[in-house]
């Protein structure tokens, strides 16, 4: 680059601090300024994602630091204000009484933050320098959240595939979330896309040459979460709005630009991030360093979603008696029992699945247990789940079994203290439409029912 051209630059960008910006535009800014950076900063989930890697020995206190130090105020106020227990609930929610009083009480802060701010500075002309630096700070954190997410679902473990006890649901018992859920696990490749394109974004995020591409395809994707939260009930609700505001913050700089191409047909200047220097050198040591932050989120992201696929995910191996086993026979006290929807005790399935069993009753209802197979000793052991922590499990059922043949399975114990004996017959689980051929180039008549 030219000494010409850098003194040009230099003086486009004085030429810029010295705009005076317009009241409604400082104002908004203040506050802007004052509500999103206590969002960020409190908000358990933005800062962790930049531990990377090191977030695979963080502690679970570490990782929640922020809302630990604000939980004290938050619920102090959602009692003498709202009249609420505004408590934190270990059950993934981001939606949760805590956090819509948190949200008021960042709101009430920056409100009182932005008065106190101009009256005090009320004869600044703009706030060009600090802007660039603050935008610099959201456009980083977006690009976090975007990577996290969007690993969490191009390797598909957000939407798990539905499970086999969920094939043998009614449609109707799903809530709102579960069919959106299963809607997008029954399809890994759909889940896969849609997270490609949050990596993409977030990438993009990290460099401040393609961050109004990335600002640009993450506004878009949080808009599509946001509407499918709202729509489809799911709680995280707060967070994906945030997103997308703290998308449109980032663009907001570049908002005449995009105007001029996209809208006007005028032409324009190249949408470029504010500069956080006088110096180009400087400029350029800023661009290095965002980019490796976003390389060392990415790892984080990564691994996490990896690990969590042989974990937890598709790539967990399966049990060995995995699948849907349907009982023909069952005999207690050597009486055998019919198959009526009104035998309490006869069991209609057993279904033993990558991470939990169950079985079903008559009347349909399903009843997890806990089981231990021992196939060495042949043997199974069921233990009900325990409702709190130090509480012992309850026996429910203890079988010896036989599998005379692949898809049969003979048991034999105690079930309740009674000797039971069954016999289960192996579900095809391919007769399941959801899991039958599923592409076609040629379709005479529409896949529907």
């Amino acid at each position: 680059m030219s000494i010409g051209t850098q003194v040009l630059e230099r003086d486009d960008e004085t030429a810029g601090q010295a705009l005076r910006w317009s009241l409604p535009a400082r104002i908004a800014f203040r506050f802007c300024f004052a509500y999103l950076l206590l969002f960020c900063l409190t908000f358990a989930q933005i800062l962790f994602v930049f531990t990377g890697v090191a977030v695979r020995w963080l502690p679970e206190s570490a990782i929640q630091w922020q809302m630990n130090m604000v939980e004290p105020v938050v619920r102090w106020t959602g009692e003498r204000v709202f009249g609420v227990d505004a408590v934190i609930h270990e059950s993934g929610s981001g939606d949760q009484t805590i956090i819509w009083v948190l949200i008021f009480c960042l709101l009430v802060v920056a409100a009182v933050t932005t008065a106190i701010w101009t009256v005090l500075d009320r004869r600044r002309a703009g706030y060009a320098a600090l802007g660039a630096w603050f935008v610099t700070f959201l456009r980083l954190c977006l690009g976090g959240q975007m990577l996290w997410y969007g690993f969490a679902k191009a390797v598909p473990n957000q939407m798990p595939y539905p499970s086999l006890t969920r094939l043998l649901e009614p449609y109707g018992n799903l809530s709102m979330t579960e069919v959106l859920w299963n809607q997008v696990g029954a399809s890994p490749s759909y889940q896969v896309l849609l997270g490609i394109a949050e990596v993409l974004g977030g990438l993009l995020l990290f460099w401040p040459r393609t961050a109004t591409a990335g600002a640009l395809l993450s506004l878009v994707s949080m808009a599509q979460v946001f509407v499918l939260n709202m729509t489809y009930d799911v709680p995280v609700k707060i967070l994906s709005f945030h997103l997308m505001l703290i998308s449109l913050v980032v663009l907001a700089p570049q908002a005449r630009r995009l105007a001029n191409v996209l809208v006007l047909e005028r032409p324009s200047e190249p949408a470029r991030q504010p500069s956080l220097f006088r110096s180009v050198r400087a400029n350029r040591i800023a661009a290095v360093s965002q980019v490796a932050l976003g390389l060392w989120t990415c790892s984080g992201a990564a691994w996490t979603a990896w690990d969590s696929w042989h974990e937890y995910g598709y790539g967990a191996a399966k049990p060995a008696l995995y699948g849907i086993w349907n009982v023909t026979e069952f005999t207690v006290d050597g009486h055998p029992l019919p198959p009526l929807t009104t035998e309490p005790t006869r069991w209609q399935r057993l279904v033993f699945d990558k991470f939990a069993t169950s079985y079903q009753r008559m009347d349909g209802t399903f009843v997890p247990v806990l089981t231990d197979v021992d196939t060495a000793a042949r043997t199974i052991t069921m233990t009900a789940p325990s409702t709190t922590p130090d509480a012992e499990p309850a026996r429910v059922a203890t079988f010896t079994f036989e599998r005379p043949e692949s898809d049969r399975l003979a048991l034999r114990g105690d079930l309740g203290g009674r000797p039971v004996t069954l016999a289960l017959e192996e579900f095809d689980l391919n007769d399941f439409p959801l899991r039958g051929e599923r592409f076609h180039w040629i379709q005479e008549i529409p896949n529907l029912n």
